[in-house]
């Protein structure tokens, strides 16, 4: 039985215009860009960004043809970033142009000692670990997509500050955000946890310049937008835009989130109580690459959970799927969203381990926090995992269909708790569609164990022990 007590917990985010997430979309956008013209692509691209320049820089060994100035223009423009002057008093500098920005580039061949460890001369299933290393997911049942509310909402949060700025609701934002969020939480006896509040909820958004910008010079159509041709609109003020964001964004996000009641986030805010800190510094115009410098990598918690759970400490963004880093991080939370899902526990974290040129996992933990169905056990709970799963790299990309182009959607707004959908033949985040594991929720676990036992073999194939 679990403690029961009250507790506050916090997850921030950022938004596709953060230093930071501009450098995993463009290193996605790199690695989508190979795999469109070479499946079989071995990708390991970084990015830094700090005022008017972005680099890239890695290796990667490829039958495709790049031009890398013009994916990264082309991700800059994506993301809003349409406009640099050279002046940190400047109204008009977004943080970095798409236009007139430096593109840097260092990228050589993946090193033969990998290759031939890694993949060489091996079968598709049996192509070993790209590195070692540790990963980790997790799910909770406290919302419909089995993610941490106080996450979930951080990352939604900011994914509606994009779509209302890049809609022309509220034309005077700019790319650059970042959002917090702290929600009171109840622990219940059986192990699961409840939101019950929403404490505080912070929001750093950039944005034109208040009661001046006017929106065709804002908008101009420099960007994706396309240039704004309608009747001159002048930026609110500062407090007009927080009202606006709390209406346009706050609200919205909330009534787009269904808790494990089947109520709306909503029910759980109340404006009078909530902490609520928008743009709590004042105005906040100069950001992105000039405000601060950015590099793929460097918000693995951001990516994943919030901080819940546990984390490996590798990032996602310009990796192939051989690098498991990413594919094993994806294949942990696929795990555990599956047994929760089937309602075999409330919450779960998994972990998984491998080495380098070794394709099975050397591996495999299951914590269920005690929230585990009656009649089963985190060991039981583990042995269902081994006899549905395989985790070898070259399985997951099957499985997942992982070496499809599909990874620069991934690199804003959380990898996980993403609804999947398919879009031009391709499985877009296939690994939270659920494994239907319900049959176990009749089972004990002595009658797991005794299917474990009858597929020892098969099990073996795939698992080290």
């Amino acid at each position: 039985m679990t403690e029961k007590r009250t507790f506050l917990f916090s997850s921030e985010s950022v938004n596709e215009g953060h230093p930071d997430k501009l450098s995993d979309q463009v290193s996605d956008a790199v690695l989508d860009a190979c795999l469109k013209e070479d499946p079989m692509s071995k990708v390991a691209c970084e990015t830094p960004t700090k005022d008017n320049m972005v680099m890239v820089f890695g290796e990667i060994s490829t039958a495709a043809t790049l031009d890398y100035e013009s994916i990264v223009r082309e991700q800059v423009r994506e993301i809003g970033f349409d406009s640099f002057v050279d002046d940190l008093g400047s109204v008009d500098s977004k943080g970095l142009s798409c236009d007139t920005c430096e593109v840097l580039v260092r990228i050589n061949k993946q090193s033969p000692d990998i290759a031939g460890g890694v993949h060489v001369g091996k079968s598709d299933l049996d192509v070993g670990a790209g590195d070692q290393g540790i990963m980790f997911g997790y799910a909770s049942d406290e919302t419909e997509s089995c993610m941490p509310l106080t996450h979930l909402l951080a990352t939604k949060l900011g994914k509606q500050l994009t779509d209302v700025r890049k809609s022309g609701d509220l034309w005077w934002l700019r790319p650059d955000g970042k959002t917090q969020v702290t929600i009171e939480y109840k622990q219940h006896a059986d192990g699961s946890v409840e939101p019950t509040k929403i404490h505080t909820v912070v929001i750093s958004t950039q944005h034109a310049e208040p009661s001046n910008a006017k929106r065709t010079e804002e908008q101009s159509g420099k960007d994706n937008r396309g240039a704004y041709t309608g009747e001159e609109q002048i930026a609110p003020s500062m407090k007009e835009m927080n009202d606006l964001i709390h209406d346009h964004v706050v609200v919205k996000t909330l009534e787009s989130i269904t808790l494990k009641n089947t109520e709306s986030a909503l029910s759980i805010y109340d404006k009078e109580t909530c902490n609520l800190h928008i743009n709590p510094s004042g105005k906040f115009i100069i950001s992105g690459p000039q405000g601060d410098a950015g590099l793929t990598g460097r918000k693995i918690i951001i990516d994943t959970y919030g901080g819940w759970g546990a984390h490996g400490g590798g990032a996602f963004s310009g990796k192939d799927p051989t690098k498991v880093d990413r594919s094993a991080a994806y294949a942990c939370r696929w795990m555990a969203k599956s047994v929760v899902k089937a309602g075999l526990c409330k919450r779960a974290c998994v972990q998984l381990s491998y080495a380098i040129g070794v394709a099975k996992p050397l591996s495999l933990f299951v914590e269920t926090y005690g929230s585990e169905k009656e009649g089963l056990t985190a060991q039981a709970i583990t042995d269902i995992v081994k006899l549905n799963f395989d985790c070898r790299p070259g399985a997951l990309a099957r499985d997942l269909a992982l070496r499809e182009p599909k990874y620069n959607k991934t690199a804003a707004y959380c990898h996980f708790g993403r609804e999947p959908f398919v879009q031009d033949g391709m499985r877009f985040f296939s690994w939270e569609e659920v494994v239907d594991l319900s049959k176990y929720t009749t089972m004990t676990a002595e009658d797991v164990a005794s299917e474990m036992e009858a597929n020892k073999t098969e099990v073996l194939g795939k698992w080290v022990d």
